[in-house]
């Protein structure tokens, strides 16, 4: 098997893997049990929590843990919606989001809110000036991915969060998904941010949300003591332990895993773009772990399963999205339909070998002569 989709899931780190047995085996108590074995748990989740706070560059306080990043990112928009309900009604986003975000403001739109989508150029960026058009009195948040992840389009965050400034009822949200362990991610002028460890060979299951402090969201989860009094339920210690490992190792490694995953994307590129038919979609400034691309008159759900039966795995669209429809990040930047309904993407890691590329490129042939002669 020839894996690149590892913007869907990536292999936890078998460091990791030992983090959360360890802490697993030794923490049996509750963190909320007022005997030795919850006040064990308890320092070993709150050692965790200020390590991720040191890392992230953020107070412990601001941190709530999660299921993922979906949880986190339907926790953000829903609280935000509701703290500022008497502010305003309208939110503004982007066509580049995760279904996730755009699955709660579609629930959010059919409650009475009035959701605006900014304009992005033809490199899938947040047209800055469109976005000013957009902003009004009455807006009370704005929701941009930091790297959509499809694309892997890096967005402005710093100069949004500067615009935001001068609306003081509007909230920015950031989905950080996609960003965190693959660039420098910073919360400066970010109100809620969210992100998952299984995106940075973490476990499954784990996720945060950045929660600037003063923000009293309200919760989607009631009743019961927790971490924090924004998500009840018994803390999972080992898995924000195992979440503390991941992120270490991933940003004590980025600069030698990012070189790598340069590298592998400019191989891919220069081999593909060889091909007349092919349109690479993601521009040369997009994240280099994701290569979003598409083959002229071949929809990517066909291609996706021809290169399966090769053992080569690739995603069409992002892995939690509906099948049968077109890319809406694609359509977006292309504004070509049949071309968004072709598309689909590589993503690429520090484990990628040139042995894996070669026998992915000699499979892409493979597709493509065939299913191009049809």
């Amino acid at each position: 098997m020839i894996y690149l989709d590892y913007s869907a899931n990536t292999p936890a780190d078998e460091r990791v893997l030992d983090r959360f047995c360890a802490v697993e085996r030794s923490c049996i108590g509750n963190a909320n049990s007022h005997h030795q074995a919850g006040t064990a748990a308890k320092a070993e989740i709150d050692k965790a929590t200020q390590h991720i706070a040191s890392l992230l560059g953020v107070q412990p306080a601001e941190i709530i843990y999660t299921s993922g990043a979906s949880e986190s990112n339907n926790f953000a928009l829903k609280g935000l919606a509701r703290l500022t309900r008497h502010q305003g009604k309208h939110i503004i986003s982007t066509p580049l989001e995760h279904s996730s975000v755009s699955g709660t403001l579609t629930a959010l739109q059919e409650q009475g809110y009035e959701i605006d989508l900014v304009d992005v150029d033809r490199n899938g960026t947040v047209d800055l000036e469109h976005l000013r058009e957009l902003l009004r009195p009455d807006t009370v948040a704005v929701a941009v991915t930091m790297v959509d992840s499809e694309l892997g389009v890096v967005q402005p965050i710093a100069e949004i969060a500067n615009i935001l400034k001068a609306y003081p009822h509007c909230h920015f949200h950031v989905d950080a998904t996609q960003a965190v362990g693959k660039m420098p991610v910073s919360f400066e002028g970010i109100d809620t941010m969210s992100l998952t460890a299984h995106k940075f060979y973490g476990l499954n299951g784990i996720g945060l949300l950045l929660k600037r402090r003063g923000l009293a969201l309200e919760p989607l989860i009631h009743g019961g003591e927790s971490t924090t009094i924004y998500r009840s339920g018994t803390p999972t210690v080992a898995l924000a332990s195992s979440l503390d490992c991941a992120l270490g190792l991933a940003l004590e490694d980025l600069p030698r895993r990012t070189e790598i995953v340069r590298k592998r994307n400019a191989e891919l590129r220069t081999a593909l773009s060889a091909y007349p038919k092919v349109r690479i979609n993601s521009p040369e400034t997009a994240l280099p772990h994701i290569l979003n691309l598409s083959v002229q008159n071949v929809k990517g759900t066909v291609f996706q399963r021809a290169l399966n039966e090769h053992g080569v795995c690739v995603s069409v669209k992002s892995a939690c999205s509906s099948d049968g429809l077109p890319s809406r990040a694609v359509f977006a930047v292309s504004r070509d339909r049949r071309n968004a309904l072709s598309s689909w993407r590589i993503s690429l890691s520090h484990l990628t070998t040139e042995e894996e590329l070669k026998s992915f490129l000699e499979a892409f042939d493979a597709c493509y002569h065939e299913l191009t002669a049809q």
